[in-house]
């Protein structure tokens, strides 16, 4: 059998319901080789590994605690507790992994800094150590992953769960995105899941992907028709079925590992971060500078910081690679607090408002009210405000929120690129229908989810072939010729249908009829549209 070589921090896998194929991954030997390097993880990786895929693992020491072992992988070994049953879905799952050594190299890099730490909380919690592995099939321990789904971070936590769940959700901030807050929270709804299905972990790991409700509402059903109430036979999306085939057979791969010749590149059981409390506010670019780090690599660790610098109201906390937090430290006990901000004196004009000088200075209103000890929004003209700004170009913030939209933004899709300010009414299946594109394409060109929420003024990306780009707007050739029609509602009509039918927006039938798709169209109701009949048939 082909010797295949794992390395690194966590046992890994692809992204949810993601089956990408690896071209790279079918060439593998038995020689020992360096981890392949991904760009983005390169800063990552020489605080988190030690020599990646250089060092054969220790031999494992079943004399000694699993705290007390040498490897990282060993520790989680030894305490593995779900039982794994043969199943066709398992082993679908597990020759995938076998087959793709180079995509698990890839987001074992990811996982590095944090899996100690990850371990731990596991520990403290008495949990099963399989659920290490969850983030792998989530995420791939991508922090910054953001789903069609709209969730986020490496336990990919859709927004109104981590907000039940306690997680901060704001401008400044995402709980989602930062590692350790979402693993408090990730565990937490595992323990209280793991106490609703009476133990049973295949149960519980289904709910945290398909939703407790639904896995609930799968076991009253079989209870009804008289089936099993186990995992493998409950009616659950396709989705949540791979699911936990998918961490199953991971953790098989790293507990019978000498079975199936698969050798785990040795990563020190010991911690590699450290969370330090800053205790205020504090520009990003300046902590990297303190700690001796490049900026991006500083927020590549902190990726729940949206902005240019930590929360006004907190958390202030940073993870810091071991080596750096003692002279992170160290600077922070050589300087005061008062000077972790720049900030800019502004004499209010004519005209403006909190809202229009905090966009011009990537802050929030709040931030400059609680900076000036305002308890509303009134200002004077003439008035004198100080504003906290950032201390490098906002260009130099590349992992950001708005310099990652910008670098989504500007990566070509197509051969042209056009811009939408969205209007009143717009939703991003009428902006689809205009631009003859399609929503989750729409979705991916800016960094969103289909069901996010639109902002007017918000400008999207559309890119285009040349021939899609003439059809937007009108066949070549063909002179438009604009009609208005009294068309009556039938039966089943939906604003969105009788949009598709004449080819215009659901805004414009709003717009034209002063009426609002949260109404229902009621049979016989007549509406005015204004139609190319070059488009449609009448």
């Amino acid at each position: 059998m082909k010797r295949i070589i794992i390395t690194s921090a966590t046992v890994l896998a692809l992204s949810g319901c993601q089956l990408t194929n690896d071209s790279s991954a079918d060439s593998r030997h038995n020689e020992v080789v360096p981890a392949p390097q991904m760009e983005r993880e390169a800063g990552i990786q020489q605080y988190a590994l030690i020599h990646p895929g250089s060092r054969h693992a220790p031999q494992i020491d079943r004399q000694l605690p699993a705290q007390m072992q040498a490897d990282l992988w060993d520790r989680i070994r030894m305490q593995m507790s779900i039982e794994i049953p043969e199943h066709a879905l398992i082993d679908t799952h597990r020759d995938w992994y076998l087959r793709h050594p180079s995509y698990i190299d890839r987001v074992a890099q990811r996982a590095a800094p944090f899996l100690h730490l990850i371990v731990q909380e596991i520990e403290k919690r008495n949990l099963p150590l399989e659920l290490v592995l969850v983030p792998v099939v989530e995420s791939a321990y991508d922090t910054f992953a953001y789903s069609h789904g709209r969730a986020s971070g490496i336990w990919q936590f859709i927004p109104s769960t981590a907000r039940h769940y306690g997680l901060e959700i704001d401008w400044w901030y995402d709980g989602r995105r930062d590692v350790m807050a979402a693993t408090h929270t990730a565990l937490d709804y595992f323990d209280r899941l793991a106490k609703t299905f009476d133990g049973d972990w295949l149960l519980a790991m289904a709910a945290y992907n398909g939703g407790q409700g639904r896995v609930l509402g799968a076991i009253r059903r079989n209870e009804r028709e008289g089936k099993p109430t186990d995992f493998w036979n409950l009616q659950l999306p396709r989705e949540t079925r791979n699911y936990v085939p998918k961490i199953l057979a991971l953790a098989e791969l790293l507990r019978d590992s000498e079975h199936w010749n698969v050798s785990w590149t040795h990563i020190p059981n010991q911690p590699v971060t450290e969370i330090v409390d800053v205790g205020h506010q504090i520009d990003l670019a300046l902590a990297a500078s303190m700690a001796g780090m490049s900026l991006e690599d500083l927020h590549r660790f902190n990726s729940g910081y949206n902005r240019w610098a930590t929360a006004p109201n907190g958390p202030h906390k940073l993870l810091l690679p071991i080596e750096r937090a003692q002279q992170f430290k160290l600077a922070m006990a050589d300087s005061n607090p008062n000077d972790w901000l720049s900030w800019q004196r502004h004499q209010v004009r004519p005209g403006e408002s909190l809202s229009t000088i905090a966009q011009r200075y990537n802050t929030t209103v709040r931030s400059i009210q609680q900076f000036n000890n305002l308890s509303g929004t009134m200002i004077r003209q003439g008035d004198h405000l100080l504003i906290p700004v950032a201390s490098q170009e906002l260009e130099q913030y590349t992992l950001s929120a708005e310099q990652r939209l910008a670098t989504t933004q500007n990566r070509s899709q197509g051969q042209q690129r056009l811009e939408h300010s969205v209007r009143r009414g717009d939703t991003l299946w009428d902006i689809a229908r205009k631009y003859r594109v399609s929503v989750a394409n729409i979705a991916r060109w800016n960094n969103m989810a289909p069901r996010d929420t639109l902002r007017i003024g918000q400008t999207l990306v559309i890119w285009q072939n040349n021939t899609s780009s003439a059809s937007s707007t009108q066949t070549a050739g063909t002179t438009p010729v604009m009609r208005t029609i009294q068309y009556n509602v039938r039966s089943g009509d939906s604003l969105a249908r009788i949009a598709s039918r004449f080819r215009v927006t659901v805004a414009d039938i709003e717009q034209w009829n002063s009426i609002s798709r949260d109404r229902f169209l009621q049979p016989g109701q007549r509406l005015t549209l204004h139609v190319d009949v070059t488009k449609v048939s009448l």
